[in-house]
């Protein structure tokens, strides 16, 4: 069984930035438990609670060396794998003409994330971070759409989505971290920002050896990104 934490960034319609990335990291689930211990255990290392939340609203150079070090963790830590797609001229999308709301399209989006990151040998649940209180039907047309298209349609492969909260776990947390750093850099803050994050970007980006505003191949396993832009998807999935 995997398990898939998902999270976004900036995705309200209105919330003035141009760029939404949302983000998927994977794990076996026999590792879950492991992955979990070694976090806190990085968070304590740090002198920090086990229990403090990671953010990436809380990075800082004051707390540059623990937030490195789970940059590391992560891309040492051969169990997980990351898959990010930043979505770019929100501001100009035109839901009308295609009969869509903002939040239709939202959920369309994590069709786009969700669907490479399944494969018909292994079984699935995947966790989306609570957005607000009226998502469930959307989650459960979301988890329909994702079977129909991986002729999963006795829920097979799939088993569910669920809706939690990112403080229930850490490697949402550590999704959040990652989906952080992509959001900042497409949305152009990365040379005249906070130098914490600075530092962060730089780090994925030397680590990855990966430009954060491309596109990989879908080979990509580890640090998989997909780019997005309003007039390069059709409509006719959902």
């Amino acid at each position: 069984m995997i398990y898939v934490y998902c999270d976004e960034s900036c995705h309200l319609e209105n919330d003035l930035s141009n760029v939404m990335v949302l983000g998927g990291l994977a794990v076996p689930e026999s590792k879950k438990k492991e992955i979990f211990n070694d976090i806190r255990r990085i968070k304590e290392q740090h002198n920090l609670s086990s229990w403090f939340e990671i953010k990436w609203t809380k990075v800082s150079n004051s707390k540059i060396d623990f937030y490195l070090d789970l940059i590391k963790y992560f891309f040492n830590n051969d169990f997980l794998r990351f898959r990010g797609i930043v979505m770019r001229g929100k501001k100009n999308l035109d839901h009308k003409t295609f009969g869509n709301t903002h939040d239709d399209w939202y959920y369309r989006m994590y069709f786009y994330l969700l669907d490479p990151m399944i494969f018909p040998e292994e079984n699935y649940r995947v966790f989306l971070d609570i957005k607000d209180t009226n998502g469930g039907k959307k989650v459960r047309k979301l988890h329909e759409v994702l079977c129909n298209s991986n002729y999963d349609f006795n829920q097979d492969v799939l088993k569910d989505i669920t809706q939690i909260h990112s403080h229930e776990s850490e490697i949402m947390q550590l999704c959040d971290l990652l989906i952080g750093a992509l959001s900042y850099f497409n949305r152009g803050l990365y040379f005249n920002g906070n130098q914490g994050k600075q530092k962060v970007i730089s780090q994925i980006i030397s680590i990855s050896q990966k430009n954060l505003n491309r596109s990989t191949s879908l080979q990509e396993n580890k640090f998989n990104l997909f780019i997005w832009d309003p007039q390069g998807v059709s409509n006719n999935v959902w």
